[in-house]
């Protein structure tokens, strides 16, 4: 029941940033959809009835060449999409500021393509084509999908202009991002690994300061042809600073590279409570004079 809900909200939010956003203010998208705002802006053609052909007849196609499965989470959100562009096409106003109508655009794109994928289902369109092209050539999947977007969008040049083209990238850019964060949230998590020869002091005071969990695993190097202890640790970007500096007052020399990390689930590396909160103005004063348990 919770999918459904995810894909209503999210189909509700991607249609009301094409009618409320993209149609008064002459930008376009990607796909189908993209596809069906170019045609609006050249012919007045409805976009709603536009989407809804335009994806029934890929529906139809793909129900022949693809796995039924890859199609049937579609079957819900295509007649859905177009249902509410219909019925809110005619509501929006434009806006000055077309940059800002951009940034509305690409937040509601964004917020509502998470929703839709949280779902496990997509707005069809291109997504279908890329789908078919990969099963049948073996073509990659995400890559294809992004040349198909790229030439309906590039495509607008001819019918919005290029001005009207580069603002409906922007759209398209912050809605990526912000998808991004629908589907990882918003609590950024960094993956440090550091070398040195003093792994275990390095762990236990992560582990007492901190909070954190530590994995140690044995490494060797190349060029020096000793063995060295390697840190593996886990945490979330605003403690990163505390941590570069507790590891500089074990040992100044420590070699530390630190990873982007997307998500994290299970295991022991953030715990529910901790000796120090985590403010600037109550975290241990880590300086070289340090030792170890103080």
């Amino acid at each position: 029941m919770k999918e459904y809900v995810y894909l209503t909200i999210g189909t509700l939010l991607f249609s009301l940033s094409i009618t409320l956003f993209a149609m008064p203010n002459q930008l376009a998208e990607g796909g189908i959809v993209g596809l069906s705002l170019l045609l609006y802006f050249s012919f007045e053609l409805s976009p709603a009835l536009v989407t809804f052909v335009l994806n029934a007849i890929l529906l139809v196609i793909g129900f022949k060449l693809l796995p039924r499965h890859m199609v049937y989470k579609s079957i819900i959100n295509v007649p859905l999409l177009s249902l509410f562009i219909y019925f809110t096409e005619n509501l929006g106003q434009p806006i000055q500021d077309t940059l800002l109508a951009a940034i509305f655009a690409g937040l509601l794109t964004g917020v509502g393509f998470g929703f839709i994928f949280r779902a496990g289902s997509s707005t069809g369109g291109t997504s279908i084509i890329a789908r078919m092209l990969n099963h049948r050539f073996g073509w990659e999947l995400t890559g294809t999908n992004f040349i198909l977007d790229a030439v309906i969008v590039v495509s607008g040049v001819f019918v919005i202009g290029p001005i009207y083209t580069m603002y409906t990238i922007i759209a398209l850019y912050i809605g990526k991002k912000v998808t991004d964060y629908v589907l990882e949230g918003f609590d950024a998590k960094k993956a440090v690994n550091i070398i040195s020869p003093k792994g275990q002091e390095i762990s236990e005071r992560v582990m007492k300061e901190m909070a954190s969990s530590a994995t140690i695993f044995n490494g060797y190097g190349g060029y020096t042809k000793e063995q060295r202890e390697v840190i593996y640790i886990v945490v979330r970007s605003h403690r990163l600073f505390y941590l570069k500096k507790l590891v500089h007052s074990v040992d100044p020399n420590a070699f530390v590279v630190v990873h982007n990390v997307k998500d994290v689930s299970g295991g022991t590396f953030f715990a529910t409570h901790h000796d120090h909160p985590l403010d600037p103005t109550t975290m241990p004063d880590f300086d070289e004079k340090t030792e170890l348990g103080r």
